[in-house]
C-alpha cells in the first residue's frame, strides 16, 4: 500500500477518521498543510478538558440546556429588535436589511476563502469587499434615483451623480475587473477564478435579491412584512406538522422534512396570510408607499390606498344546477387573493431556498454558515428562504398590483434630462399661465416670471 504523505491533514476529520461535525472551509487549510486554526480552537484543553484530569466535560443534557437557553434568549432579542425597527420607521428597516446582506455575504464568502498570506494573494480579500461596495453603490443608487427623483434631480451636487449613475457604476466595476486580471498569478489561477465566480454568485443570490426586498419597503411596509412573516410562519408550521403526523420524506437534502409537514404548513400559512392581511390593511403605515422617511407607526402615512386594499363585490357565475336568476356574491378586498398567492409561494417554492442552502452546506461539510447569531448559527441560515421570497414579492407586486402612473418625479426627470435650458424656462412659463387660468394664483406671478426669465430665442 502507498504510505500517506507526512504533514497532510484532512479537513473535518479527527484522529479516528470520522467527521467531527464542525464548521470547515477552504480557509482552514494553509498551503503548507499546517492544519487549521479552528482545530487549535477546538482542542480539548481549550474546551476545559485536561488529559491529566481537569474539568469534566459537560453532559449532553447540560449542553442541550445551555444551547436552548442561548437560542431562546437570542430569539427574543431578534424578535424585539425586528419589531422595534418595524414600528420606528422605514429607514430603520432599510438599515436592518443592509446589515443582513453584508453579514450574509461575509458568511458565504468565508466558506471558500483561503488565507491570502498563505497564497501570497493579499488583494484577494480586499477585492471581494470592493465587489460588494460597487454592487451596493449601483443598487442603492438605482433605488434612491427611482423613488426620490424630485429630491435628487434638483440638487446641484447630486444631479451629475444621478444622471451618470450607471456609467459611474460600470467604471467602478471595470476598475475592479482590471485590478483582478492584473493580479492573476501563475500557479494560483484556479483558486483566483474560483473565488471570482464564487463572489459573483454571492452578490447575485444575496445582495441583488436583498435590493428587491428593500424596494418592497419603499412600495409599502406590507410588501416587506407580509412575505417575511409568511416564510417564518411556514417554517414553524412545517416543523409542528412534521413532528405531529409527518411520515413521508420530502427531499433527501433535508431528511427531517416530510410531505405531510410540507402540505400542512401550506394550509396553515394561507390561513395566517389571510388573517394578517386583514389586520395590516387597517393601517396606512403599512399600505402607503414611502412619502416621508421620518414616519413611524405612531405618526403614520397619508395616501390614497391602492385599489387592492379597497373592498370589491364579486359575483359568482351562474351554476347549472341552480334556478335561473340565482346567484351568489361576496365582498372582500382583492388583496386577500394576492395574499393566498404569496402564502402559496412561501410554502411551496421559498423552502427550496433553504434546500439549496442545505445542499451548499453539505458540499462543504459544515453545519451552519457561521455563528453570527448565538444558538442559531449564521445569518444566512435564517435568511436562506427570505431572499427568494422578497424577490418574488417585488416581481409579483410590479406585475399585478403596482399602478404605473405618471408622477411628479417622472415629469421632473423628463424635463431635466429631455429638455434644453431654454425649453425648461418655457415650460415654467407655460405651467404658470395654466395655474393662473385654474385660479391657483393671480396674474402677478406670471408677470413676475415673464420679467425674470429671458424670452426664448
Amino acid at each position: 500500500m502507498t504510505r500517506p504523505r507526512r504533514g497532510v491533514r484532512f479537513p473535518n476529520r479527527g484522529a479516528n477518521g470520522h467527521s467531527e461535525g464542525r464548521r470547515a472551509s477552504f480557509s482552514e487549510m494553509s498551503e503548507d498543510g499546517s492544519g487549521s486554526p479552528v482545530q487549535a480552537r477546538n482542542s480539548p484543553q481549550l474546551n476545559g478538558i485536561s488529559e491529566k484530569g481537569g474539568e469534566q466535560p459537560q453532559s449532553d443534557y447540560e449542553k442541550k440546556k445551555a444551547n436552548f437557553i442561548t437560542r431562546t434568549f437570542w430569539t427574543f432579542v431578534m424578535i424585539g429588535g425586528f419589531f422595534t425597527a418595524l414600528f420606528s420607521g422605514h429607514i430603520y428597516i432599510i438599515a436592518c436589511i443592509t446589515a443582513v446582506q453584508i453579514v450574509s455575504f461575509k458568511e458565504v464568502i468565508a466558506i471558500a476563502s483561503v488565507p491570502s498570506r498563505a497564497r501570497q494573494l493579499r488583494p484577494t480579500k480586499s477585492l471581494n469587499w470592493y465587489w460588494l461596495a460597487t454592487t451596493m453603490y449601483f443598487l442603492y443608487g438605482e433605488t434612491v434615483i427611482y423613488y426620490f427623483k424630485h429630491i435628487v434631480l434638483v440638487d446641484k451636487v447630486l444631479l451629475p451623480l444621478a444622471t451618470h449613475h450607471r456609467f459611474i457604476s460600470f467604471i467602478l466595476y471595470v476598475i475592479g475587473f482590471v485590478f483582478f486580471v492584473a493580479n492573476l498569478k501563475a500557479g494560483h489561477l484556479k483558486f483566483q477564478f474560483t473565488n471570482f465566480a464564487w463572489t459573483h454568485m454571492a452578490l447575485y443570490l444575496i445582495v441583488v435579491q436583498a435590493h428587491f426586498v428593500m424596494n418592497n419597503v419603499f412600495e409599502g411596509m406590507i410588501w416587506f412584512f407580509l412575505p417575511a412573516s409568511l416564510v417564518i410562519t411556514n417554517d414553524i408550521f412545517a416543523y409542528i406538522c412534521g413532528i405531529t403526523f409527518g411520515r413521508t420524506q420530502l427531499i433527501k437534502l433535508s431528511p427531517k422534512k416530510t410531505v405531510e409537514g410540507f402540505l400542512g404548513a401550506w394550509i396553515m400559512t394561507i390561513g395566517w396570510g389571510i388573517l394578517l392581511t386583514n389586520i395590516l390593511m387597517r393601517s396606512k403605515y403599512f399600505i402607503c408607499p414611502v412619502n416621508d422617511l421620518g414616519a413611524s407607526i405612531f405618526t403614520g402615512l397619508v395616501c390614497d390606498p391602492n385599489p387592492v386594499f379597497l373592498q370589491h363585490t364579486y359575483t359568482l357565475p351562474q351554476l347549472f344546477f341552480l334556478p335561473e336568476g340565482t346567484s351568489f356574491s361576496f365582498t372582500t378586498e382583492p388583496m386577500q387573493f394576492h395574499s393566498i398567492v404569496l402564502a402559496s409561494f412561501a410554502s411551496l417554492i421559498a423552502p427550496f431556498g433553504g434546500f439549496f442552502a442545505s445542499g451548499l452546506k453539505r458540499t462543504f461539510k459544515i453545519k451552519d454558515f457561521g455563528d453570527s447569531i448565538p444558538g442559531h448559527g449564521g445569518m444566512t441560515d435564517r435568511m436562506d428562504c427570505q431572499f427568494i421570497m422578497g424577490f418574488f414579492a417585488f416581481i409579483y407586486y410590479q406585475t399585478f398590483i403596482a399602478q404605473h402612473k405618471v408622477n411628479f418625479g417622472n415629469v421632473m426627470e423628463l424635463a431635466i434630462t429631455g429638455l434644453s435650458l431654454e425649453e425648461q424656462m418655457e415650460l415654467i412659463k407655460g405651467m404658470s399661465r395654466y395655474l393662473e387660468n385654474q385660479g391657483a394664483w393671480g396674474p402677478e406671478v406670471h408677470e413676475c416670471l415673464e420679467r425674470v426669465l429671458p424670452a426664448r430665442r
